[in-house]
């Protein structure tokens, strides 16, 4: 036991900001985990995380050593702060931006659009759903996004655009300022997602999307990184092949410059469409299902193989 409590004392001593988890920041395997590194991360202090699953002694060592008995545990400045409930009360409160020696702003009411095929969707939804409850819109810190229906609870923003009401916890509240909610009809459509606070990433496009966007003469670049042989194989009209050289001459295109990347199934050119995005590039769309669900979708006239 000796052994294992020097070791977390240099793990704690080490870093001003370190929680004992299961899993870690990047894939955290329970909810208490997730709940307390949603917090953390939205403050945006760096932290670190020690993996108790990997070192069962650790997992135990570790409740000894606090006289805590649940997983997660937060450390600041060489001091226990607590588990799950307490750091999510704290954020709530602003005792955890004290704690942490940033400044608290209040979470408020989001402003929200919601177009008219949103509010459709969403009713139609509501009027087929059991169990009642509001719509909720919940966006983690790494901005991955959550619709559904449940009960209000405290602390709850009440939204209301184009006569709907959906449901905000504070710690959405602010990554969901002036964001568009909308809706895409076709197999591939569903809730279409405009926010102005999400750092640059490559957009997703499917195919239904693509098409109509080339039906409205939208201003674009298609550009292909398929091989040649493949490129002899099937092709959509108005795509340019890349080859290496072509590849590096992109970044001498303006920054706003509308770039769609296709491959066979859409892998490749999401590796080419992140390195866009990385440069700067801001209007960066990857055709997801590439040339293949293009021919299911949108042009069966384009051979499959």
């Amino acid at each position: 036991m000796s052994d294992i409590r020097t070791t977390i004392d240099e793990l704690i001593n080490a870093n001003s900001v370190v929680l004992f988890m299961k899993g870690n920041k990047q894939m955290p395997q329970c909810g208490f985990s997730a709940r307390a590194i949603e917090a953390l991360m939205s403050t945006g202090v760096d932290f670190e995380t020690v993996d108790v699953l990997s070192n069962p002694a650790i997992r135990q060592g570790i409740k000894d050593y606090s006289n805590w008995p649940t997983i997660p545990q937060l450390y600041i400045n060489q001091e226990f702060i607590g588990g799950s409930d307490i750091l999510t009360q704290m954020h709530a409160s602003g005792e955890l931006h004290e704690a942490l020696g940033i400044t608290f702003e209040p979470p408020k009411p989001p402003a929200i659009t919601m177009t008219d095929a949103f509010v459709k969707a969403i009713t139609i939804a509501m009027e087929n759903a059991q169990g009642g409850g509001l719509p909720r819109l919940q966006i983690s810190p790494r901005f991955e996004y959550g619709f559904g229906m449940s009960a209000e609870s405290s602390g709850d923003f009440k939204v209301e655009s184009n006569g709907l009401t959906i449901l905000v916890d504070p710690s959405t509240a602010g990554r969901a300022e002036g964001m568009t909610l909308d809706f895409s009809d076709g197999p591939q459509g569903g809730i279409v997602i405009d926010n102005p606070n999400e750092p640059l990433s490559v957009h997703r496009l499917d195919a239904t999307t693509y098409k109509a966007m080339r039906d409205q003469d939208m201003p674009h670049r298609l550009f292909d990184v398929r091989t040649a042989e493949e490129w002899n194989k099937a092709k959509i009209e108005g795509a340019e092949l890349l080859d290496d050289a072509a590849f590096r001459a992109l970044e001498d295109l303006p920054k706003d410059t509308v770039m769609v990347f296709m491959c066979h199934h859409g892998i490749r050119s999401m590796q080419a469409a992140n390195q866009l995005v990385q440069k700067g590039y801001r209007n960066v769309y990857n055709l997801e299902g590439g040339i293949d669900a293009w021919s299911v979708y949108a042009d069966p006239t384009v051979p499959r193989y």
